[in-house]
């Protein structure tokens, strides 16, 4: 085991113990036992810690079954997870994952597929389901492993008065050129405002979550359907070296560090005119106290050779194969990704707070359109557009559309993410980050393209 991985170990270790210990009071952590219980291990984000405050007192009221919470920070809760559940020891029965983990899971046999259950439950509505989302969750079985809490795509967020001071109409089908010279032209518009924010945070799941959409519609793919690596083909350079080039011209302060939280926070403050990434940012733009609120234009993903360019996430419920208790913790998943849980969030934390993004049905609720107008119809459009399986012009090897399917691209990613990062700080150029970048690629492939030869 390398000694990042038993960093990485120790630091969700120590996480667990402090939630365990400073939950204790929302039943935070493993404990209790017993047929009427389960062991749920899931992300903190702002949406699940509502989940937890209202287990109680709804779904163990009405069905006697409690629930043990493991809340951890993001990075944290893959570590234990991938620990947990690859060992099977059963400890915990259900699960946040993503639709990042849960093929991978599903093909080693960690996760127990989910369509008898779906089949059984008259009032779960997977139909209601965003076909996208059924689809990102399935395995290459056919069989459906996880079931989205909440759900994202992405898109471009714009401030409408700036582009009419300017004389500008975004289009309603923006192409990358056209964003492009739209940032040049509303650059320091307003003093000290720049054209467009664009992650620039290494990270695979940082600068290429939207790099990787790039990269999809200027033609290019980290693999082709034989397991070619194409990190450094013309289309991944030319659509690279747009990105990078478009940040250093006309992008925000402190690109290179700049994340999701640091480019939300550039457009609430008024520092850019311009951000594509994550439709979940929506609801902090538009909140009651946000500064920007009424002044964001919404567009699609901007496109090239492709018709639809936006990603796919969703945080998932899936249950661990070793789990003895997978009635109940069905009965869990049915209720927290269920229409009428969406209901009590809207009546009790408000409509705001809706883990949305999953749902059609979320999307025809008035009480729900009534705070998020602006960005619900948008949003959903881009998540009905996405496509997990053909995100592309060509065929790929693995699902995903800002990520390849596989485990080793979390490490991949990540290390060409640093190197691009690198060349929008100036410190290489984007042709030399790529030809790092390819060689790296090619070991993955090389592993793949053996496996594949072992099992003809």
């Amino acid at each position: 085991m390398s000694r990042r991985h038993t960093r990485a170990l120790l630091a969700a270790t120590a996480a667990a113990v402090l939630t365990l210990t400073g939950c204790a009071g929302w039943g935070g952590g493993p404990g209790g036992g017993g047929p009427n219980s389960i062991n749920v291990l899931m992300v903190n984000n702002p949406q699940m810690i509502d989940l937890q405050r209202l287990t109680a007192d709804n779904f163990t009221a009405e069905t006697g079954i409690n629930v043990n919470f493991t809340v951890l920070p993001e990075n944290d809760v893959r570590d234990k997870i991938s620990q947990e559940f690859s060992s099977q020891a059963g400890q915990y029965d259900v699960a946040s994952l993503s639709n990042f983990e849960i093929p991978i899971y599903a093909k080693s046999k960690w996760i127990a597929p989910l369509d008898d259950y779906v089949a059984a439950d008259t009032q779960f509505d997977q139909d209601d389901i965003l076909k996208p989302m059924t689809q990102s969750l399935t395995a290459d079985d056919g069989k459906l492993y996880g079931e989205p809490f909440y759900g994202e795509s992405s898109f471009l967020m714009y401030r409408k008065d700036v582009l009419e001071s300017a004389g500008l109409t975004m289009p309603e089908k923006p192409t990358w050129q056209q964003v492009a010279g739209i940032a040049a032209q509303v650059d320091n518009r307003q003093p000290g405002m720049r054209g467009i924010c664009l992650r620039g945070q290494p990270g695979w799941g940082q600068i290429f979550a939207p790099l990787t959409t790039v990269v999809n519609t200027f033609g290019g793919t980290w693999f082709s359907k034989d397991w070619t690596p194409k990190v450094d083909a013309p289309e991944f350079t030319e659509a690279t070296k747009f990105y990078v080039d478009l940040i250093r011209a006309h992008g925000e302060n402190g690109a290179p560090q700049a994340g999701f939280t640091e480019c939300l926070n550039n457009l609430i403050q008024g520092n850019v005119a311009m951000w594509y990434d994550a439709t979940s940012a929506a609801g902090s733009l538009e909140a009651d106290d946000s500064p920007v609120k009424g002044k964001i234009g919404y567009a699609p993903a901007p496109v090239v050779k492709t018709d639809s360019s936006g990603w796919l996430y969703a945080w998932s419920w899936s249950i661990q194969q070793a789990s003895d208790k997978k009635d109940n913790a069905w009965k869990f998943i049915s209720w927290a990704s269920g229409k009428q849980y969406e209901e009590l969030v809207g009546r009790q934390v408000g409509w705001s707070s809706v883990p949305a993004g999953k749902r059609a049905s979320t999307y025809e609720n008035q009480d729900y359109l009534g705070v998020a107008s602006s960005f619900a119809e948008p949003t959903r459009a881009a998540i009905e557009s996405a496509d997990p399986r053909n995100p592309g012009v060509q065929e790929r090897p693995a699902i995903g559309i800002q990520f390849v399917d596989i485990p080793e691209f979390t490490d991949l990613g990540t290390q060409v993410s640093q190197y691009v990062s690198s060349a929008i700080a100036g410190q290489m150029s984007v042709d030399e980050a790529l030809e790092r970048g390819q060689r790296l690629a090619e070991d993955v492939a090389e592993r793949y393209k053996s496996r594949e030869e072992d099992q003809q």
